[in-house]
């Protein structure tokens, strides 16, 4: 089977890479011809190729993945010139991980259906670490028999993934998600800043509560790295107030009240103007440390 691959960033790239493993003939696309060509070096006598456009990455294939950053990425790889959607052929299926409004993956929905194959918003969570080790969780948002039809492509780098409504519900899905992890994040930078500031070892105290109901992902995987004051890594700030912003949006036109939500993508905004753009979102904490 052919699979096309269009954005080898941090997380597509080892997603391509999975697939080219589990023995998918696979094709890619990426803006830089040196991403292109340094993906090809990592998987030699794979049989992959490159395109030099989203158009001819996808031509032939029976699915087409991409993992971009922002709608307006999306909206060019797919519509723009040279895009996808211009190549792909009838019965053929457009998985879109990337995070992006409902709203557009609404659109593109459609103009998918109007052309004669299938959408699919699938949305990922798990970060760069989980793409790498094909662990991650993918919320499916489309026609349920066209998940059906790509759920053995989903399982070669998702642990979970699962269909949650018509188009445009995996994004609302990624939303929810979003939402509370920044909760999450923000509670734990509390609770070890005050750990810290009323004279208890907060290591020990982490090692404890980490087996009770206090447990979480953020605290088994960045609690250690908040109190060392290391963000070099991870999902960027940059990325979670994009993420959160969708969020906010969506939140404002269905009348959800989001106050904690964004009362975080505020302190975000303050760990941006600090030059933390690019750092981890467990930074929250570098504000408290001042």
């Amino acid at each position: 089977m052919r699979v096309a691959f269009l954005c080898l960033g941090v997380m597509g790239a080892p997603m391509a890479g999975h697939l080219v493993r589990a023995g998918y003939r696979v094709s890619v696309y990426n803006r830089s011809a040196a991403a292109r060509e340094a993906w090809l070096s990592l998987h030699p006598d794979s049989g992959s190729w490159a395109g030099a456009t989203p158009a001819e990455a996808v031509a032939g294939a029976e699915f087409v993945m991409v993992c971009t950053g922002r709608d307006a990425d999306l909206r060019e790889i797919a519509l723009g010139e040279g895009g996808a959607f211009d190549a792909m052929e009838p019965g053929s299926v457009f998985v879109d991980h990337t995070t992006v409004s409902a709203e557009l993956a609404r659109e593109l929905a459609s103009e998918a259906e109007s052309r004669g194959f299938g959408w699919l918003d699938a949305p990922v969570s798990g970060g760069q670490v989980g793409a790498e080790s094909g662990q991650l969780t993918i919320m499916v948002g489309g026609d349920e028999g066209t998940y059906q039809r790509a759920a053995p492509v989903l399982d070669v780098y998702a642990k979970k993934h699962l269909w949650m409504g018509p188009a445009g519900s995996g994004q609302l899905s990624k939303m929810v998600n979003q939402i509370c992890i920044a909760g999450l994040v923000q509670a734990l930078a509390e609770g070890l800043h005050f750990a810290k500031r009323s004279g208890l070892d907060a290591d020990r105290v982490v090692e404890v509560i980490r087996h009770g109901a206090a447990q979480s992902w953020q605290m088994d995987n960045r609690a250690s790295t908040m109190l060392a004051g290391e963000f070099d890594f991870g999902f960027a700030v940059d990325w979670m107030r994009k993420d959160l912003g969708i969020a906010l949006a969506e939140a404002q036109r269905c009348g959800a009240d989001l106050a904690l939500t964004a009362a975080v993508d505020a302190r975000y905004a303050e760990v941006q103007a600090q030059g933390g753009g690019r750092w981890d979102t467990s930074s929250l904490i570098a504000l408290l440390e001042r």
